[in-house]
């Protein structure tokens, strides 16, 4: 799997012209799943990002994780992460999850995170406008075959 994470002021999803979620100070996740993925790297995606110390303490540094300052998450499906752009000019999504498998997957992940964090989603599948007023900026990309 593959979640890119961007530290956000705030941030919110539109479907169809109306909003359907929106968080304050916390992360923007966009994820991604490729075939073969399971719930072995949901965990540990979800444990990963809830322990990461991305949020500035006091000094303004980067001392804090996203439970220490009572941040939320607002998590969208995002399939053309596990898209492959080495060859030609159109991507090609070949190791992409199939969508009935991702959705199990996406939904495991945002239940898993909400465990430690409130969490807001997109609406898996729908086309979204999403705003994020990015916090830095900060932005990092985990992906579970790299971990």
């Amino acid at each position: 799997m593959i979640a890119l994470l961007q530290r956000v002021r705030r941030s919110a999803v539109w479907v169809e012209g109306e909003e359907i979620a929106r968080i304050g100070r916390g992360l923007n996740i966009l994820l991604g799943a490729f075939k073969g993925d399971g719930e072995e790297e949901v965990e540990t995606l979800v444990r990963k990002i809830r322990t990461l110390r991305i949020f500035s303490d006091e000094e303004d540094k980067m001392n804090l994780d996203i439970t220490q300052v009572g941040g939320e998450a607002l998590v969208i499906s995002q399939f053309t992460l596990a898209g492959n752009l080495r060859r030609g000019r159109r991507p090609s999504f070949d190791s992409a999850m199939p969508p009935e498998e991702a959705r199990r997957l996406y939904e495991l992940f945002c239940e898993r995170l909400e465990e430690s964090i409130p969490v807001q989603q997109g609406r898996f599948g729908a086309m979204m406008e999403v705003e994020i007023l990015n916090d830095g900026p900060v932005t990092f990309i985990l992906d579970t075959r790299e971990l």
